[in-house]
Formats: structure tokens, sequence, C-alpha cells
């Protein structure tokens, strides 16, 4: 990834906030020089340095069959900013931009496909989002129908070698440029945009 030291962060407690905003990723491997990528949602653990995710493959994905070495991206919030948001737009002849927060997790994937791993896993990453929509189903290990379809799934478990945390919040922009795009983005009333004003206000001196 591309990363202006303007635009890198070291702090891990914004991978924590990153992955629980949306711990919906997408990991990229290559087999035989062809890159594979898959969306999926993952468990995250943070130990100090030490971060590891874990989640599954539907078996017949050819990259469940991937071992070695492994990219997870880590989406964050995003939004278009108009060069006409800019107060010297004229006179420094600005162009139009994206800001967004992202992740780059990379180190070496293993996979398992043991069937205690997996209930425990389908378990944990079930709970976690039934809680997060107000509902209760459950894995339930004692049942054979549910037992039998970890047969189609494949585990995978990534710890990361290199973290890479870029945050492009126009931080090579003056102050007033950057308060006014996170004005104009409050503006927008939309999720995303109010997300990335608010990154954009806690980077910007006052």
């Amino acid at each position: 990834m591309y990363l202006p030291v303007a635009f890198a962060e070291h702090d891990l407690v914004l991978l924590d906030g990153l992955i629980e905003r949306d711990n919906f990723i997408t990991l990229v491997t290559s087999s035989d020089g062809t890159p594979q990528a898959t969306h999926l949602p993952v468990l995250y653990r943070r130990e100090g340095q030490r971060v590891e995710l874990r989640g599954h493959f539907a078996r017949p994905n050819p990259q469940a069959r991937d071992r070695g070495q492994a990219l997870a991206i880590v989406h964050g919030p995003h939004a278009y900013v108009s060069p006409a948001w800019y107060p010297d737009k004229e006179a420094m002849a600005r162009v139009p931009t994206w800001n967004y927060a992202v992740a780059h997790i990379e180190g070496q994937l293993s996979c398992f496909d043991d069937e205690g791993g997996l209930a425990e896993l389908v378990d944990a990453l079930s709970t976690q989002h039934e809680q997060a929509v107000g509902s209760s189903w459950r894995y339930e290990h004692e049942r054979d129908d549910q037992r039998r379809q970890l047969r189609g799934i494949i585990g995978f478990s990534l710890v990361a070698e290199r973290i890479s945390l870029k945050f492009k919040l126009s931080q090579n922009h003056p102050a007033a440029n950057r308060l006014s795009v996170a004005d104009h983005l409050d503006a927008l009333d939309t999720a995303h945009a109010a997300e990335v004003a608010r990154l954009m206000r806690e980077r910007t001196p006052v």
C-alpha cells in the first residue's frame, strides 16, 4: 500500500476501532501467480502487539487451499472530497480527492478443519453478530444436522507480521481546508461522511 508519512498511523487502538466498526474484511492470497480474494467476517484478537484474525472459507472456494503469505484489508469509512470545499481552491488550483481510513494486515495464513476448532469459530462468530442485531440464534454442537454442516467449511488463522494503518484525512492541507471539508462532510448527513469528518477533526490542530 502506498503510504505517505503524513497519512501513516501506528497506534493499534485505531486498528481495534476499524475492526469493531466493520469486521467484514477482504482476504487476498496468491496461487501460482494468480491473486485470489474473498470477502468475509473475521474474529479479531489483539494482545499487545500480537494481532490474529480467524474466519472460514466455504470448502469449495479455491482460496481455501492457499497457504503462506496473505493480506487482509480492513475497510474503514471513506468519502469524496470536492475541491469546491477548500477556502484556497482558486489560489492553489485544488482538485478532487477521496479521504478514507484503511488497514492492511500481512502474515502467514494457516488453515484448519478439525471439528472442535470449526465449532468454536462458528459459535463465536454467530454469537457476536446475533447480539449485534438483537437476535439469539446459536450454533448447537449437539445437533447432528448443524454439526454435519461444519464439513462444508475450512477455518483459517492469520497472525500479523506487518500492519499498515492509513488514515488519509487531508493532513497535507492547512487547517482551514481541513475544517471546511469536515463541515461540508457533516452537511451531507451520511454515516460514512460523518465518520470521516470526525476523524479529520481529531487530527486538526485547533
